[in-house]
């Protein structure tokens, strides 16, 4: 049992530590349950919990969710789309975000999947610097995807 400065006082009896905690007009809280004997702490209830509250939201406020955004592009984009497209990519990494490029193919571009190959290719070379591939360009029916990650 540990008193409310902080004193180890060893092994107590229960009946001994709740007349301790009775004294000093504050509780006895059981800290640890699992050791043997368990660890138990005289303090104010109250206060422990608000404090265990706000660590917790503090840690909440703290952590940075990462989000997967999608850019869709086409086999045979243009060259100012792309270059549109890839300064969103840019910006998406800068936030800090994981980006996913997804490739449709229409009728016949299913014929030339190597197209798509190749524009992932360059969209994997001019990211490069700043970010690195999480999943290798893959198909899947007729869409064919690559996810990026900032580094």
């Amino acid at each position: 049992m540990i008193d409310a400065e902080g004193t180890n006082h060893g092994t107590v009896e229960t009946s001994k530590a709740l007349e301790m905690a009775m004294d000093a007009g504050l509780d006895l809280v059981e800290i640890s349950p699992t050791n043997r004997p368990p660890i138990c702490k005289i303090l104010d209830f109250g206060k422990y919990k608000y404090a265990a509250q706000k660590k917790a939201a503090e840690a909440r406020k703290r952590q940075k969710t990462i989000e997967v955004k999608e850019i869709k592009m086409r086999p045979n984009i243009d060259t100012h789309d792309y270059d549109v497209k890839m300064r969103s990519v840019r910006r998406f990494f800068e936030d800090g975000d994981k980006v996913k490029v997804t490739l449709r193919f229409r009728g016949r571009e299913m014929a030339h999947m190597n197209l798509g190959m190749d524009l992932l290719k360059k969209v994997k070379e001019d990211t490069e610097e700043i970010a690195k591939v999480e999943a290798e360009p893959k198909l899947e029916g007729r869409q064919m995807m690559m996810v990026l990650a900032p580094k």
